[in-house]
């Protein structure tokens, strides 16, 4: 069951999907969003792909065709979004435990049991980092602070409080009196229409501004500071974020003020040394020229439309993650807590 983000919020609409190939639509089409959000959809569809098969074999199915399945499926759906690294990292983990599954002979039936575990067991893991991270960033909110946040990094996005925004829920629920600036989020609006939403669910004093109004406020040190997710973040530091987010850290530093990453440590890509190796997703001009469907530009003119943009780690006061807040030198402080003994979330699932 997802809840359709793309109708928000004029309408609350959850949608049953059936298989693997209707959460991969969901994802490319941004019914479901946000790195650790579509991660766990990516997860629970390989278990639809699985018993998708299921229910054509029957008891006649072999271990090999399950894991050709499952690998079929993996391919698409890490497809829809190539930028968000806990896409593929969810993907990788539910084929690598069916893999373990099928080597010590496990019987397709209680195969699929345990993917169906593994998929429920990444998303108790991102409700538990969530609520890490956000005690984490809530100890670097004070009392009556301004902030600003980008896209939607909140509970829309995760299986928690959020990414970025979970700090913020912590402070209002405190009793920290803050007051939030909200970027809209050209093209999609993802903070206009989703961010705006939950703070006004949840009682948080907001403020929604355009794009192009936050070096105003900065100017006029209405900002405290900067809270902004990530959907992957290379080994020196660099992430990648919804477009605009390297305007905001650029602007920050010009006026002084901390910018601060919040993400879990699955959206660490240690393989890639900086953000220059980050593949850029490239959407739909249509996202552009129109907006709910009405043109907003003439027809026929060139549209360029990534839908991420790059932050050189030079810009990042912090990255927050649910094992601890790295500062720079980050090629090695991220690698300090992407470390094996330093994995509390993880080895407490095993247990």
């Amino acid at each position: 069951m997802l809840l359709d983000q793309t109708l928000l919020p004029q309408q609350v609409v959850y949608s049953r999907l059936e298989d693997e190939r209707q959460v991969a639509e969901a994802i490319k089409a941004l019914k479901v969003r946000g790195a650790p959000a579509i991660g766990m959809a990516a997860a629970f569809g390989l278990v639809l792909a699985f018993r998708r098969l299921l229910a054509e074999r029957g008891d006649e199915v072999s271990l090999a065709e399950v894991l050709a399945r499952l690998e079929e499926a993996g391919v698409l759906l890490a497809a829809t979004r190539p930028t968000a690294v806990n896409l593929s990292w969810a993907i990788r983990r539910l084929l690598g435990c069916a893999r373990q599954l099928a080597g010590a002979g496990c019987r397709p039936g209680d195969l699929g049991r345990r993917l169906l575990e593994e998929a429920q067991a990444i998303a108790a893991e991102d409700r538990a980092a969530c609520l890490r991270m956000g005690r984490y960033g809530e100890a670097l909110i004070a009392d009556g602070d301004q902030l600003l946040t980008h896209c939607n990094t909140g509970i829309l996005a995760t299986a928690g409080w959020g990414t970025a925004l979970a700090p913020m829920y912590l402070a209002h629920r405190a009793g920290k009196r803050i007051h939030v600036f909200v970027d809209e989020t050209r093209p999609v609006l993802q903070g206009a229409r989703l961010t705006a939403w939950e703070l006004q669910q949840e009682g948080v004093p907001f403020t929604l501004i355009t794009d192009n109004m936050a070096g105003y406020f900065m100017r006029r040190g209405r900002i405290a500071a900067v809270f902004v997710g990530a959907d992957r973040i290379a080994a020196n530091g660099d992430v990648a974020n919804k477009i605009g987010t390297y305007s905001l850290a650029v602007l920050a530093q010009a006026h002084g003020i901390p910018f601060y990453v919040v993400a879990p440590c699955s959206t660490i890509d240690l393989d890639l040394p900086s953000g220059e190796e980050i593949p850029i997703e490239q959407r739909d001009p249509r996202e552009v020229t129109a907006i709910r469907g009405i043109s907003i530009a003439p027809d026929g003119i060139s549209v360029a439309n990534p839908a991420f943009d790059v932050t050189p780690h030079t810009y990042i006061s912090a990255i927050i993650t649910e094992r601890g807040v790295a500062r720079a030198p980050y090629s090695v402080a991220l690698r300090g807590l992407c470390a094996d003994d330093h994995h509390p979330i993880e080895k407490q699932a095993e247990r």
